[in-house]
């Protein structure tokens, strides 16, 4: 007996000790993947450094290239972390698409829209912003450049940490700016463009939120509050569906193939009619497939909205590859042309293995670094479903169309954000809508203690601040990051020299 219970308490301690060394290791494997993350993207730029090495080894300007080319790659290593999180964020939020299908999904579609339809000929990064002449000579472009890729890239890094999606653009356009104060004064910086850009902080999440917002109560009085849900979605998902297809065809006519066929804004509106029309006529029979024997309710509707959203999540990040990779690559490639010929105000063009460095950056710093963003975006500002993140797509390719026809300054993060807020501050205002006409409960927000829906509401306050303060400091921070270093590298090189 005594043996008994000397082999029962022995295994007793075996379990607590392997229980312990199960939960040590579930905690090292925890703690180990933000190392992971940092390894990679540290032997990420140090390639990016050889690469640059390579290629410029018999050049008096190795150095700075090569320094350059890690900035470019820390610069997209941030922009995948963060900016991307904008077009998959609704889908993951919607469980249209898993987390790990998000990133696989980005991942390709950025790259293809970065290496086949990015811009190969950009213009020089710091025209449309200070002018290129006032500063003088071709080291201190490039020095100015190399302060603005390191500026946006930090900051870019400091709001992904704080879960704030910004805008890169803005980023990298802040950096500029300091760089060309600091260089030049303040006579160098293009003001009127300037004014447009601090325009764009309002009226990009404004029209995206409304855009956004009035798809969202079209199909909530079209489809969700009829009495025969199945028969009203029938009859309007293939035509919402046909929308979606034409603004997404016009989208990516304007925005996304621009290395590939010049189009302009009436041809690409007759495209986009013309695609609109088509998917509307193929999506009837294949609705009508779908809605066969679904029950009469809301639950049944997010099953036909589910791969509309996975398409349209592919396109947005095909168009953002496509365009802001250059955020990443542009001042590396400007650096690069004025490191090899001296010339820094003409056009920029941006080599293969510059747009690769930006494409790959990009892709890994989603895989590394996008989780965080893509939850926060996707599921913790307000609570989505297909519907809702359909909203919040297609909110995003109408906007650029529509700010491109009036010539509109705008941001693809806040479009995207703000469709969000759109979609959540809308549901508040229906629900105590619906509350008060009706006097009944609404379940959603009737579940929550009062104390909660006072709290909380439907939109999540503290994020909605957090990311309001963060897009109207991020041109000045940018700025006042970008300068200092400017200061510094000049200081430097000028004690060396």
């Amino acid at each position: 007996m005594a043996k008994n219970d000397y082999e029962q308490r022995h295994l007793e301690t075996l379990d607590r000790d392997l229980g312990r060394f199960s939960a040590l290791e579930r905690a090292t494997s925890y703690a180990s993947r933000p190392m992971m993350g940092l390894g990679v993207s540290l032997a990420f730029i140090i390639l990016a450094g050889l690469i640059a090495f390579y290629l410029f080894g018999n050049t008096g300007n190795t150095v700075v290239v090569v320094i350059a080319a890690g900035l470019g790659a820390y610069m997209a290593l941030n922009i995948g972390a963060n900016d991307v999180a904008n077009n998959m964020g609704p889908a993951v939020g919607a469980n249209a698409l898993t987390m790990g299908g998000a990133i696989a999904i980005a991942a390709i579609f950025e790259s293809a829209g970065a290496l086949l339809a990015g811009g190969d000929v950009v213009s020089t990064i710091a025209k449309g912003i200070v002018a290129p002449e006032t500063m003088h000579t071709a080291a201190v472009f490039i020095w100015a450049m190399l302060a603005a890729l390191f500026s946006a890239a930090l900051w870019v890094n400091l709001a992904t940490w704080i879960g704030a999606p910004v805008s890169t653009t803005h980023s990298v356009v802040g950096g500029v700016m300091g760089a060309g104060i600091a260089a030049a004064g303040f006579a160098a910086v293009n003001w009127p463009t300037m004014y447009k850009i601090a325009a764009s902080w309002v009226i990009s999440p404004v029209l995206g939120g409304a855009v956004a917002a009035l798809f969202l109560w079209f199909i909530k009085s079209r489809i969700v509050y009829q009495d025969n849900k199945i028969a009203a979605a029938r009859r309007w998902v293939p035509f919402l569906v046909g929308i979606m297809g034409g603004a997404f065809a016009v989208y990516l006519s304007l925005k996304g193939l621009k290395k590939i066929i010049k189009i302009d804004f009436s041809s690409a509106l007759m495209i986009g009619l013309g695609m609109g029309l088509l998917i509307w006529l193929v999506m009837v029979p294949v609705i009508r497939k779908q809605s066969q024997g679904l029950e009469n309710r809301n639950k049944s509707l997010k099953k036909l909205f589910g791969i509309p959203l996975v398409i349209s999540a592919a396109l947005l990040s095909f168009a953002h590859g496509a365009n802001d990779v250059a955020n990443a690559v542009g001042p590396l490639a400007a650096i690069v042309q004025a490191s090899a010929s001296g010339a820094f105000m003409d056009a920029v063009s941006i080599p293969l293995w510059v747009m690769a460095i930006g494409a790959l950056g990009i892709s890994f710093g989603l895989f590394l670094f996008g989780p965080k963003l893509i939850r926060m975006v996707g599921g913790q500002i307000t609570k989505l479903n297909p519907m809702r993140a359909y909203c919040v797509a297609l909110s995003a390719a109408i906007t650029v169309i529509v700010a491109s026809w009036l010539g509109l300054p705008v941001s693809s993060t806040h479009i995207a954000v703000g469709g969000v807020f759109g979609v959540g501050f809308f549901r508040e205002w229906d629900a105590q809508r619906r509350m008060k006409s009706a006097r009944i409960p609404i379940p959603e927000v009737s579940a929550q203690p009062k104390e909660e829906r006072r709290r909380r509401k439907l939109v999540r306050r503290s994020h909605f601040l957090t990311i309001i303060a963060a897009w109207i400091i991020t041109v000045p921070a940018a700025a006042m990051l970008s300068a200092g270093i400017f200061l510094a590298i000049n200081a430097f090189m000028g004690g060396a020299g």
